[in-house]
């Protein structure tokens, strides 16, 4: 077996301790590997006065990751999943994609209150149109005001843009060790969190035989399940992780059950279907269709229309 291989990742503190996870992991099945650790700066890192729609373009957050695999800098990498496109470049293959941790997204309130408590016109740091639109839907009057960075600097932004919530996923919180902040965990059926939020995916060279068998002891079956159904709908919409389009699938007694959601920027229109199956692929595509012919293809045309502008 190799004894030393390279781990790329982003180097924002939640990359980081996301990335020293998978390492020591990875030491734990594998007796006497050494990791070396690569940090890298992506695109979505270097431009944080935009917000993540007017960035445009999908993996924002990876490809300079994936470019030094091409260049064999780094041997694999640590992503995300809800960062990953639904296809994967020629030549790269996720090898493993992990437990999903807690997939919902949070609300970090400075009153402690819960989201439905927050007071008339509060005003709400998110940079997701996904999370967007659906609080809106929820609570016309609540204002949204963007909010990027990483974890720390949205935590910060809280007290110093004097907002009354942030949102947030779970998982990065319960992986800092800061789920104690965490004011309400949303419901799904208030909130349908973002394509494989709450799960981490590792991707490598597909002809590195070595590599992927190194890697794949951190595979868990179940979550690629229910992330194949989710991000089946996500690719069938030709969507990205800054459009407002949500799915979160579930087991219920061997089933699949898949919800996917599309919504307009403002929050006005808010298409939702669900559906249940054995076959993730059949599943999410099924929904997918049903979202098309409630209008989804018009919605998302709209709302990157109002992107690009």
């Amino acid at each position: 077996m190799m004894k030393h291989i390279v781990v790329g990742t982003r180097k924002s503190p939640l990359a980081l301790t996301q990335t020293e996870w998978v390492m020591a992991k990875l030491k734990e099945h594998h007796a006497g590997l050494e990791i070396g650790m690569e940090k890298i700066v992506t695109k979505g890192d270097r431009i944080l006065d935009v917000t993540l729609s007017k960035v445009g373009g999908k993996g924002l957050f990876i490809k300079e990751i994936e470019q030094a695999m091409y260049e064999k800098k780094i041997d694999f990498a640590v992503h995300s999943l809800k960062d990953m496109p639904t296809e994967m470049p020629e030549g790269l293959m996720l090898v493993a994609i992990t437990d999903r941790e807690d997939p919902r997204d949070v609300v970090i309130t400075r009153s402690g209150s819960t989201f439905a408590d927050l007071p008339i016109g509060a005003r709400v740091g998110t940079s997701s149109l996904r999370r967007a639109a659906q609080l809106r839907h929820a609570r016309p009057d609540i204002e949204i005001v963007s909010v990027r960075g990483n974890i720390n600097t949205r935590l910060a932004k809280l007290e110093e843009l004097e907002l009354d919530a942030i949102v947030l996923a779970a998982a990065g919180l319960e992986r800092m060790g800061w789920a104690d902040k965490i004011s309400e965990r949303l419901s799904t059926e208030l909130c349908i969190p973002a394509v494989g939020q709450g799960a981490l995916a590792i991707q490598c060279r597909s002809e590195d035989e070595k590599i992927r068998e190194i890697l794949s002891v951190l595979d868990s079956e179940h979550t690629r399940r229910i992330v194949t159904a989710e991000r089946t709908v996500l690719g069938r919409l030709n969507g990205g992780c800054q459009i407002p389009i949500g799915a979160f699938a579930e087991t219920t007694g061997g089933e699949l059950k898949l919800t996917g959601i599309v919504g307009s920027s403002d929050g006005l229109t808010l298409l939702k279907e669900t559906a249940t199956g054995t076959d993730p692929v059949a599943l999410g595509h099924a929904v997918a269709e049903r979202l098309i012919e409630k209008g989804a293809g018009e919605i998302l045309a709209k709302v990157r229309e109002e992107i690009a502008q």
